[in-house]
Formats: C-alpha cells, structure tokens, sequence
C-alpha cells in the first residue's frame, strides 16, 4: 500500500467517520476509484481507532463522570437514579446487537457486504429513510427523556451498520428521530455507543490488517493513518454537533443519493468493478 493511499484514506476516515454517510461506504469507494484495489475492513476498523480516540478526548469528562457513577453505582443504589448511571448501562445494552452480529456475519462483513452494488444500493435506500425519520420526527424528546427502550432501537440502528453503505452514526441518527429524540441528543448517545463497538473491533482487526499476504500497509502506515483520522475525527465531531443543533439532515442525504447513483453509474460502465 502506497503512502499517497494511507494519507488519503486516512483523511477520508477521520472526515466521514461521524457524518451520517458510512466512513466504510466511502473507504470502500475511494480505494475503488483511486486506487484500484480494496484497503480491505480491516484497515477500515483499525483507522477507525483514530476516529474513536478523538471521541474519548472530546467527551473526556463525560465518559469519567458516567464510568465513575456506574462503578459507584454498583455498590451505592442511591446513584442508581441518577442519568450518568442509566448511561452506562444504555451504552453497555445497547453495544450488545452490534456484537451478536458482528461475530454471527463477520465472514460475510469482509467479503460480500463490500461489493459496491450493494455499497451503492444502501447508501441511495438508507437516505430516503434518513428522510423520512428527519420529516417525520417530532424532535420534543431531550437527554431526561432517554429510555432503555432507545438504547436498545438504537443499539440495532447500529448493527445495521455492519454493512457499508448504512453509516453508523446515520442508523442512529435515524433510529434517534423516528424516537422523537432531538438531532444532538441522538448525535451525543451515537458517540458514546460507538466507543466500545470501534474500539473491540479495531483491537481485535490488528493482526489482519498486518496479514503478510496481498495489499496490506506497514505498521508505520497504519499509525500514520490513524492519526490523521484522528486529527480530523476530532474537528468532525465539534463540527457535527453544532450543525445538527441548528440544521436538518436533508444536506446528507442529497449527498447520499448523489454518491450512490455516482457509483451505481461508474459500475454499469464498468469504470470501476464491484468486487
């Protein structure tokens, strides 16, 4: 793997890693298009250890105030009412589906799930969805409101993301508004629920990536590219948060069906193959 693509899909981690236009989708295709070949999931889980890390420094106080009301939590049942406490365990429940199907499929994850006709087919079908959940829902639901019920909705939204083209942070944005959540507490749980999820599923991706056979990066590669992703993760989140504060989410989803109808273009000539 050239340095030119360890830079470039760096980049393109770190900046689609939190968008709701699946950072895996856009790997996937970029490595299509530029580069003829595929990076592979395994470099797309690594690289999102960078995206991850940026997260547990932006929320660094919230995760130690959460972490430390759960471990005080289970010896003091005074806490036990408090919201921090509750969060943790909606994050620990609802990590649950992504790793039941992430073990059940992960063959398929690697192989199948990236072929672009489907990478392009999920970007367009998941938009109108994403539409749809941005009109229909209500938006009157703050943080106090937050349920067990949400974690878990949530929690699936996430999984569906096992397959490129969903978006993670675009499953449960979607899943948020069809709950009547606002866009920035469904963006807010969304990082909090990534975390343990990217982070076993990078830690546990590392021997691949480094598989001495075919197109694979150096070591000096791959942290390389996860400190990009990290760098420009971490502009991504503040970046995010306050544009779902203030505006819908119809400006992803044009781009959504903009790139897959791109993609599902570039196959039927045969520019780019599928697989």
């Amino acid at each position: 793997m050239g340095w030119v693509e360890v830079i470039v899909l760096g980049l393109v981690q770190g900046l689609t890693e939190f968008l709701p236009i699946s950072s895996s989708a856009h790997l996937r295709i970029t490595s299509a298009i530029f580069f003829r070949q595929d990076a592979g999931a395994s470099f797309t889980a690594v690289t999102q250890l960078g995206t991850e890390a940026a997260v547990l420094v932006y929320f660094a106080k919230d995760i130690w105030r959460i972490t430390r009301t759960w471990v005080v939590g289970i010896w003091d049942r005074s806490v036990r009412s408090s919201l921090d406490y509750r969060m943790a365990w909606y994050v620990i429940v609802g990590t649950i589906p992504i790793g039941i199907f992430g073990l059940l499929f992960k063959d398929d994850i690697r192989t199948a799930a990236r072929n672009l006709w489907l990478v392009a087919t999920v970007l367009i079908v998941f938009a109108f969805i994403l539409a749809f959940a941005e009109f229909w829902g209500r938006q009157t639901r703050t943080i106090k409101n937050f349920t067990m019920r949400d974690a878990i909705v949530m929690g699936f939204a996430q999984a569906m993301a096992l397959i490129p083209g969903v978006s993670r942070s675009g499953g449960t944005l979607t899943a948020g508004l069809f709950l009547n959540l606002t866009r920035e507490v469904a963006a807010r749980y969304s990082f909090l629920l990534a975390i343990p999820a990217v982070l076993i599923s990078g830690l546990f991706s590392l021997p691949d990536v480094f598989d001495s056979s075919g197109h694979h990066p150096s070591g000096a590669q791959m942290v390389v590219a996860t400190v990009i992703a990290f760098g420009v993760g971490y502009a991504s989140i503040a970046w995010l948060l306050r544009y779902v504060s203030h505006h819908t989410l119809y400006l992803f989803v044009l781009y959504r069906v903009a790139l897959g109808s791109l993609v599902l273009a570039l196959l039927m000539t045969g520019t780019i193959a599928a697989t």
